[in-house]
């Protein structure tokens, strides 16, 4: 609005001033012109009044002028006042991502969902504050507004949209990647909204007739070479971690549902720590537990069948987690080094899902991975990756 009345001023003014006469009715005119528009009106103790004194100062050849002038000059001081107000109010918003530490993070998730899990580790190890909008997972009115309904959902500064786990972190991981390192190597750090065009949204059928939405690249972080080999400095550190963690997606997380849900007794404490952590109505969680324990019990039957497991699924997490453990070697204390990568803090999100549960305490006590898992949990709690 006063951008648009600045403008409006020095319109006036250059009109005046360019006016090869000063009569009475050039400058009547040029007021009624502007009047007749809803946002320039005249204001002043009546049109009558207003109108006479416009005549008397247009009858003036060196009047005119100097009114000329009065226009250009509020219309400057309005002009300088708006952008003024603009760039201060950019600064502000600036300071304030600065004094976040970055940009404004909102996860829409379910609590107990593994790819959700991941995505959590990932802004915890990194020190990185976000807000959590806990979504109904039978009604899902907290994302009603997009377009993709799966979760987790990560919004960016309330206006760049992240789907999809794995894009979710590999986003995040360049951009902050480029940013801490573009001083050092004078290179440009890049916008979430340019990376995200790195990994293009494909749709396709599956067997089942259904539209699925995957997502290209989701496992590279889109770096320079130079940047590249200062994240990777290990040969082969790079193929390893997307290897991992494209592990974790397509077998661990397959592995958790007929665990936590292996007998009716475990599919219903599982509920009900779903009901309690989740976000549901007393009647919804009432049916979630009872039903969806029954439910999810038969399912994780099917599921078994599905991905080929053994009758005995314990076994097959406990091969898993101890595959997993025997990659890392007794040499690292991860499998990022010393310090966890992308496919540490993937295992450790997809493994966490089953805390408090008792298919977690059987792997604990029947596996290696509890010293790398401890590790793991202290350098998320301790926020090891903020620097």
């Amino acid at each position: 609005m006063a951008a648009t009345c600045a403008r409006a001023l020095g319109k006036v003014g250059w009109h005046i001033l360019e006016s090869p006469t000063y009569r009475p009715g050039n400058i009547s005119s040029l007021v009624t012109t502007i009047s007749a528009h809803g946002s320039r009106r005249a204001y002043g103790t009546g049109w009558a009044g207003f109108r006479s004194k416009m005549f008397y100062a247009a009858s003036l050849r060196k009047g005119g002028r100097v009114l000329g002038c009065a226009f250009l000059l509020g219309g400057g001081l309005g002009l300088y006042q708006t952008v003024k107000f603009s760039v201060q109010h950019h600064l502000a918003e600036e300071e304030t991502k600065a004094s976040r530490g970055g940009p404004s993070l909102t996860l829409y998730q379910y609590k107990t969902c593994p790819f959700c899990s991941k995505v959590r580790a990932f802004l915890d190890y990194h020190g990185l504050p976000y807000e959590i909008v806990e979504v109904n997972p039978v009604m899902r009115q907290e994302i009603k507004w997009s377009a993709y309904r799966k979760v987790p959902i990560l919004m960016v500064d309330s206006d760049v949209q992240l789907n999809d786990s794995s894009v979710i972190i590999s986003s995040l991981k360049t951009f902050l990647v480029t940013k801490h390192l573009a001083l050092r190597l004078a290179s440009r750090d890049r916008s979430m909204d340019e990376i995200l065009r790195c990994y293009p949204e494909m749709k396709s059928v599956n067997e089942s007739g259904r539209e699925v939405t995957e997502y290209n690249n989701k496992y590279w972080l889109m770096l320079s070479q130079a940047e590249t080999q200062l994240l990777y400095p290990e040969k082969d550190s790079q193929k390893e971690e997307m290897k991992w963690r494209r592990w974790a997606d397509e077998w661990l997380v397959h592995l958790i549902s007929p665990n936590v849900y292996r007998t009716s007794g475990e599919a219903l404490a599982s509920f009900d720590y779903i009901v309690r952590e989740g976000k549901f109505g007393s009647f919804e969680g009432f049916f979630a537990k009872y039903v969806g324990a029954a439910a999810m019990y038969i399912i994780s039957k099917r599921l078994k069948s599905r991905h080929n497991l053994q009758d005995d699924v314990r076994q097959d997490l406990y091969k898993a987690v101890n595959d997993w453990v025997a990659a890392i070697g007794k040499k690292r204390k991860f499998m990022g080094g010393d310090e966890p990568n992308l496919a540490d803090l993937a295992v450790y999100g997809v493994l966490r899902v089953m805390e408090g549960l008792q298919a977690f305490e059987d792997m604990m006590q029947n596996t290696k991975v509890k010293y790398w898992y401890r590790r793991m949990e202290q350098a998320s709690l301790n926020h090891m990756g903020q620097n």
